[in-house]
């Protein structure tokens, strides 16, 4: 299939995204516009503790109207490679820095309409090094069993999208 980026058009430029209007060229000719979020990518983190329990975070969201629980997770910052902008992340999330990440995978979170790409790393080795939070971030951290955790996943309890991802990918490190 061949599909040919024929305009860009920026309608919003937000703190977090942008959003554009990208006219195409499609594979028999037509043109079409596609609205899409233009998104610097981010990361999440699997941190586990030195007793094998997860470490989550519980926040407020305003996409589902109330508080979810999830892994900590980011933007990336201008130019910021995954691997730093996950050692910063699981310090500003949970007070913890990882003495070892390892990269498990990556994901597009919404490519239908997003560019937004999400960074899975395995945390562990932690030790207190805290950094400030972001301003509009008031977190509860939480520690949970593997266990647990899968039960609560297969349960419908855990209803974040990147969180459950993050969990799969995880899965053959985490069940040893």
């Amino acid at each position: 299939m061949s599909y040919e980026l024929l305009k860009r058009i920026q309608i919003y430029a937000g703190r977090i995204f942008s959003v554009a209007k990208h006219e195409y060229s499609l594979p028999d000719g037509r043109t079409f516009t596609y609205d899409v979020v233009e998104h610097s990518g981010a990361i999440t983190i699997i941190p586990v503790d030195k007793d094998g329990s997860l470490i989550f975070v519980r926040q407020y969201r305003v996409g589902s109207g109330g508080p979810l629980l999830e892994f900590p997770a980011g933007l990336l910052e201008d130019d910021e490679d995954p691997l730093s902008g996950a050692a910063r992340e699981v310090r500003e999330e949970i007070g913890m820095a990882a003495g070892k990440l390892e990269h498990l995978g990556y994901f597009y979170m919404v490519p239908g309409y997003s560019t937004e790409f999400m960074h899975i790393y395995l945390a562990t080795g932690l030790y207190p090094a805290p950094l400030p939070q972001d301003q509009d971030e008031f977190l509860e951290v939480v520690r949970i069993p593997y266990k647990r955790v899968m039960e609560m996943a297969r349960s419908g309890q855990i209803r974040d999208g990147k969180t459950l991802a993050a969990l799969f990918l995880a899965e053959p490190y985490l069940s040893k």
